[in-house]
């Protein structure tokens, strides 16, 4: 039963491994070159593989670093309503948004701009409360501008879709980001068109050429009111069903089966739709009918078909007004106000002392560039005395306060006085000049002629001084050096491996 199960897997009969030719194919019926031609393909075309889906990964990777990012928190005592606006415009802002950012009561706004940059941030959300009104920021990192608006009113998310009869959330409408739309944005000044902008920036932006319709689940409306100069801020579900069916073949198209217990035939169904509610039935009009460009994921939504785009809001909702306009982050030139307006004289005045502040700060900076330089020079000119100091003392040391400091001696030059001095010791010690071959490296020294006139004393006249006594001191040599050749002395006995030679008597 195996093995008729592999030969017909393999495509071959039950008589195709026998026979003289059964050597040539393997145990699945497949010939032996066709099993090495594909053992040898086989790791080459898994290596390109993975090198396309490598490329693959880095282009995507690229593409999403390339695309806004924002944090969203609140600051301060903000309370739990707060709070909970600020999870719920996590969720609007999603997936390009960190949705378990955390932030401590100890952490600055610095530290958010400094996390921020590896990360590839480029906005910040922020709300705060104060003991009178509730504030939302829009900032632009790292430059600016700062956006702040005063909240005059806001839903949360969860009010928005326990007031609904029928809401549609679910969690792949928030694999991609939301479509922005912005209404009557229009000539009301240079604030309206930047604040235009900052919404803007805020997604990714979008070609209407090469959109992917599946992509798009949500939208965000921010609608511009220019009587009261409010915002209204607005999160919907889209949902798109096609147009031109009845009822009951809406019905079957979305596998909702009805009860067809009383029809006498399908037709009465999907002719009118019997056994209906009205009140399933949406009314659509001109106002939400399309002819979808592409095939949308849906049943019935299919290319050059009428179908009916259908919003439903699931959340939050805000009303914002305008408050001021900073050029920094959180600090810096108020751009705009909508409260307080300054005279020409007023700005003028701000401008000079901003000035002034620019130049003792640049005042501040030379004079301790200026510091910095001179104390450069102290530095050097106390480690140039410092080593004159040194090399005084040691010339000090070595007996000659006048003498200059010789430098290092000269190679060989060492154990040549080494030796000199061993060949003195023993001169001094034995009272008779060393062989040739004891300190080759010593040059013949010979006891200098005494004065003219003063008679010699003979290497036998000199007195007996006894086995005990210790060689006489050097004359004009110090104590340290007399205890240095006395050191060398030793080390020459113990290094020639014999006692010091006797004394001839007299």
């Amino acid at each position: 039963m195996g093995q008729s199960g592999r030969v017909r897997r393999g495509g071959l009969g039950a008589g195709a491994r026998a026979g003289p030719v059964g050597d040539r194919w393997g145990a699945g019926g497949v010939p032996a070159e066709a099993v090495a031609l594909t053992a040898r393909l086989s790791p080459l075309q898994s290596r390109h593989q993975k090198r396309a889906r490598a490329q693959a990964q880095l282009r995507n990777l690229e593409a999403y670093a390339a695309q806004p990012h924002s944090f969203v928190f609140a600051r301060g005592r903000a309370g739990r309503g707060v709070r909970q606006l600020s999870l719920d415009l996590r969720r609007v802002m999603e997936p390009l948004t960190a949705t378990r950012l955390q932030i401590r009561k100890k952490n600055t706004l610095k530290d958010c701009v400094a996390v921020a940059g590896p990360l590839g941030v480029t906005h910040f959300l922020i709300l705060s409360k104060t003991e009178t009104n509730i504030y939302f920021k829009l900032m632009r990192l790292p430059g600016g501008p700062t956006l702040t608006f005063r909240i005059n009113k806001y839903t949360l998310m969860r009010d928005v879709v326990s007031s609904l009869r029928r809401h549609r959330m679910h969690e792949q409408q928030f694999a991609h980001p939301p479509l922005l739309v912005l209404n009557s944005f229009g000539p009301h000044g240079m604030h309206v068109k930047l604040m235009a902008t900052m919404f803007q920036n805020l997604f990714p932006s979008i070609n209407v050429h090469k959109v992917n319709l599946n992509t798009i689940k949500r939208c965000l409306l921010i609608n511009y009111n220019p009587d009261s100069q409010e915002l209204d801020f607005r999160h919907y579900s889209i949902k798109v069903v096609p147009v031109g069916a009845s009822r009951g073949m809406k019905k079957l198209l979305q596998e909702k089966f009805p009860n067809m217990s009383r029809l006498q035939d399908i037709s009465e169904l999907l002719a009118t739709g019997a056994g209906l509610s009205e009140s399933e039935a949406e009314p659509d009009g001109e106002h939400n009918i399309t002819e979808l460009p592409q095939a949308v994921a849906g049943r019935g939504n299919m290319r050059a078909q009428q179908s009916a785009v259908r919003l439903t809001e699931i959340g939050p909702r805000m009303t914002l007004q305008l408050i001021k306009i900073q050029e920094g982050v959180g600090e810096g030139n108020v751009l705009f106000h909508s409260f307080v307006h300054k005279t020409e004289e007023e700005l003028q005045a701000i401008l000079a002392a901003k000035e002034e502040k620019l130049r003792l700060k640049a005042q501040r900076q030379a004079q301790q560039a200026q510091n910095v330089v001179r104390k450069r020079e102290q530095r050097e000119a106390h480690r140039k005395k410092s080593l004159a100091g040194m090399k005084r003392a040691r010339a000090e040391a070595s007996g000659d306060s006048d003498a200059e400091d010789p430098g290092a001696p000269p190679e060989g030059t060492g154990q040549r006085e080494e030796e000199e001095d061993e060949a003195e010791y023993f001169r001094q010690a034995v009272g008779e000049e060393p062989d040739e071959d004891m300190f080759p490296k010593a040059a013949k020294r010979r006891r200098p002629a005494g004065p003219p006139g003063k008679k010699q004393r003979g290497r036998g006249q000199r007195p007996d001084r006894g086995a005990d006594r210790r060689p006489p001191k050097a004359k004009g040599r110090p104590q340290r050096a007399q205890a240095k050749l006395e050191r060398r002395g030793a080390a020459w006995e113990h290094r020639r491996g014999r006692a010091r030679p006797p004394k001839k008597a007299v």
